[in-house]
């Protein structure tokens, strides 16, 4: 311990017990504020309180929330797989083209200005799939979830690439004519044309489709 060496140094000390003593008695009198308002709260509490009379539980009923019947999901999706599957790949999609050198197609009840639109490329293309390097049954599968997620998201102009077969075996463009088979038979496709050279030129559909109910 330091010694003490003058009158200076004693006062010091006695200043610093000073200090610690009233801290110590500020601190104990916070306490006893706080004490003493939660203190009356709960008395005030019990006083308003203390003419109510609590309501009996007699009629209490506990309602369970009714479990929805459950989705027999698998099943939808087994349909809906043979549904997809049953389009075929052989029709003749030629007779239901417009006569144009954009191969352009159009549902009835869809006006002709907005086949128009498309083929100038007036429609704001919102999404689009690229099918390069897909086999047949992927793309067709590819296909057909894109236009769905499509609809779902009220997305109506969509591009589909299909390529134009210059790798495929002969040159053939083999995607090129069944995605046109494709769409003639979805619901939800209500027109579509050869993309302007812009946006794809002959490897590549512009296609409108319904809107979302």
């Amino acid at each position: 311990m330091k010694k003490l060496t003058s009158m200076a140094d004693l006062e010091g000390v006695r200043r610093s017990l000073k200090e610690q003593r009233l801290e110590a008695e500020r601190q104990e009198k916070m306490k006893a504020a706080e004490l003493k308002k939660l203190q009356d709260e709960a008395n005030l509490f019990k006083k308003l309180v203390r003419d109510v009379t609590p309501l009996s539980n007699t009629n209490l009923k506990i309602h369970e929330l009714e479990k929805p019947a459950p989705i027999a999901r698998q099943r939808e999706l087994d349909d809906e797989a043979v549904l997809w599957e049953s389009i075929s790949d052989e029709m003749d999609v030629e007779r239901f083209l417009e006569t144009d050198d954009k191969l352009s197609y159009r549902r009835n009840g869809v006006g002709i200005e907005a086949l128009k639109k498309l083929r100038k490329g007036q429609w704001v293309i919102r999404a689009q799939i690229d099918l390069h390097g897909l086999r047949s049954d992927e793309a067709r599968t590819a296909v057909g979830e894109f236009l769905r997620s499509s609809v779902k998201h009220d997305i109506r102009c969509v591009r589909i690439i299909h390529g134009k077969g210059l790798g495929s075996i002969g040159k053939e463009p083999v995607l090129k004519e069944k995605v046109k088979r494709w769409l003639v038979q979805k619901d939800e496709v209500l027109a579509f044309c050869q993309a302007p050279p812009r946006d794809g030129g002959a490897g590549a559909l512009l296609v409108i489709l319904k809107a979302r109910q």
